[in-house]
């Protein structure tokens, strides 16, 4: 089965409140399912990768077979095609959850203008005014983010090709105080 697919992710305050959200048509534009799905912290670019993640594992419950999806997000688009480097740890581990997500899927995914995709925009915002998750046909069962933590791990001891570890810092030195000396008279006590 051939479906159409447009994702969109935001952040108010990037970070801060935010929400993925997509919409699945038939190639008769018959909407298959549709889900704002609400995420209580996250920037711009997590909740539209996460709103890739979650149309793939929809798309995988629906039995869909060729994806033709649509992004406004451009860096999302580049990332995913390899035109651009994925810098951030956190990205990149998500990066790797989507293709894996990806793998039995042919994937036809394109960069479109706002305009273009008024639809999971709409939901996005409308799960983030509501600040739950809200669609129809829903994903039945939504995987623990583990796997993004675990993929995280993997690669979160190294920076530019190198492996870091920790920086140990010793305490900070005590400030020495000065004790009062004895206690000075009260020059006009008892007058």
């Amino acid at each position: 089965m051939q479906v159409k697919i447009n994702i969109d992710g935001g952040s108010r305050g990037n970070p801060g409140l935010g929400a993925a959200a997509y919409v699945i048509c038939g190639l008769d534009g018959k909407i298959l399912a549709q889900e704002g799905y609400f995420m209580p912290h996250c920037t711009n670019n997590q909740a539209e990768y996460t709103a890739l993640k979650l149309a793939l594992i929809k798309s995988a419950e629906l039995g869909a077979k060729e994806l033709f999806i649509e992004s406004d997000s451009q860096l999302l688009v580049k990332q995913y095609l390899g035109e651009y480097k994925i810098k951030h740890p956190d990205l990149a581990a998500r990066m790797q959850v989507i293709r894996r997500l990806a793998a039995p899927f042919t994937i036809h995914i394109k960069h479109v203008l706002r305009n273009f995709n008024k639809a999971p925009d709409a939901l996005a915002n409308k799960a983030m005014d509501a600040k739950q998750s809200l669609g129809f046909n829903p994903i039945k069962h939504l995987p623990d983010d583990d796997e993004i933590a675990a993929a995280r791990a993997q690669n979160n001891n190294t920076v530019n090709g190198i492996t870091v570890t920790p920086v140990k810092r010793e305490s900070a030195p005590v400030k020495k105080t000065f004790k009062q000396g004895p206690k000075q008279p009260d020059l006009f006590g008892g007058f």
